[in-house]
């Protein structure tokens, strides 16, 4: 069966081609137009994914050397997420799907980033993992690919969010994850101990709000943006804050609950620290710890087709009535998703 896949949740329009689980192509473009924001700009974002969707498509295959009638389904995001954003790559998979006369499938955004280790590994089920992205913090579990609960979840800003704010204070551009990392390599852990908010002994919840404010607070008492090796000190203080309440976070999850693969995955784990750190974690516990290829921790169609394909493969699909889901929320209230949004055919 080869699969479409569309992302456009936020800013990166993603598009992959898969045939029975193999990757054929992908393209996923990062919008630039957010760097003079210092943030992502919803207007603008889906404006772009309007300019870019086609021709991504379009490229992706090309690359594969097929033609959209060789299409058998078509998986798209549809939610959390933006809501302009998603109704970009939603509009586009129904006007595909309804024009061709083949079944398409929504899928959950964190599902997919959870399960993109299953292009490259054999994930051995129950397993417990960890989503870290800009716009969500989401530790889970899963007995298998169809049963995903939640255990931990985002109560303020999002860890990627917070390196996203904390790189603006130091002056280091949007998006700063990937610099922090860069800087913190070289600077001082110890520099500031900043605070870790742990919140109630058996929360798996994660807030990250208030270490925002506290390194907001530092700059501002040391005067400002001093030196080099000030941002790389801060950096590095900062950034062992947050891996230090994800660990402890994670540890807290495989204290209660039996599992048999640890999984990494999102945008910030893609951090190098944090990817050691749950290596050692890992490894404490003898788990297998399996973590998409850095250029698979962002947004991208490859995971969007990779779950899509499974579920269109068994005969499952979304009706032309499926909407979008700008929260995790909005989809609990919905119902599972396997259950409302999909019909067998």
């Amino acid at each position: 069966m080869r699969v479409l896949g569309i992302e456009t949740s936020c800013d990166d329009t993603g598009v992959a081609l898969l045939e029975n689980g193999r990757l054929l192509a992908e393209r996923t473009v990062t919008q630039e137009a957010h760097r003079r924001y210092q943030g992502v700009v919803p207007e603008i974002a889906s404006r772009e994914h309007l300019e870019l969707i086609f021709p991504l498509i379009h490229e992706v295959l090309g690359e594969a050397k097929l033609t959209l009638r060789d299409l058998d389904g078509i998986a798209v995001t549809c939610g959390p997420g933006l809501i302009g954003c998603l109704l970009v790559g939603l509009s586009t998979a129904k006007a595909l799907a309804f024009s061709l006369g083949i079944p398409f499938v929504g899928v959950n955004h964190i599902h997919a980033h959870l399960l993109s280790v299953c292009l490259e590994h054999d994930v051995t089920f129950p397993l417990l993992g960890m989503v870290v992205s800009g716009g969500h913090t989401e530790i889970l579990r899963a007995v298998d690919p169809d049963h995903i609960t939640p255990l931990g979840s985002t109560l303020d800003d999002a860890a990627g969010e917070a390196f996203d704010k904390v790189a603006k204070l130091l002056g280091l551009g949007y998006p700063g994850g990937v610099e922090i990392d860069r800087l913190a390599a070289n600077g001082d852990r110890e520099f500031v101990r900043f605070p870790r908010a742990m919140l109630a002994q058996d929360s798996l919840d994660v807030s990250f709000s208030g270490l925002k404010t506290a390194v907001k607070n530092f700059v501002e008492r040391s005067g400002g943006l001093s030196d080099d090796r000030f941002r790389r000190d801060v950096s590095a203080s900062f950034q062992t804050a947050v891996v230090d309440v994800l660990v402890a976070k994670m540890e807290r999850a495989l204290a209660r609950h039996h599992a048999e693969s640890l999984i990494l995955a999102g945008g910030v784990a893609s951090n190098s620290e944090l990817r050691q750190r749950f290596t050692v974690l890992a490894a404490e516990r003898s788990l297998p710890l399996l973590m998409p290829e850095p250029r698979l921790c962002g947004d991208n169609g490859v995971m969007i087709a990779l779950v899509g394909g499974r579920l269109l493969s068994r005969g499952e699909s979304s009706s032309f009535g499926l909407g979008a889901y700008p929260t995790l929320e909005a989809i609990e209230a919905s119902g599972p998703l396997g259950s409302v949004a999909h019909n067998r055919q």
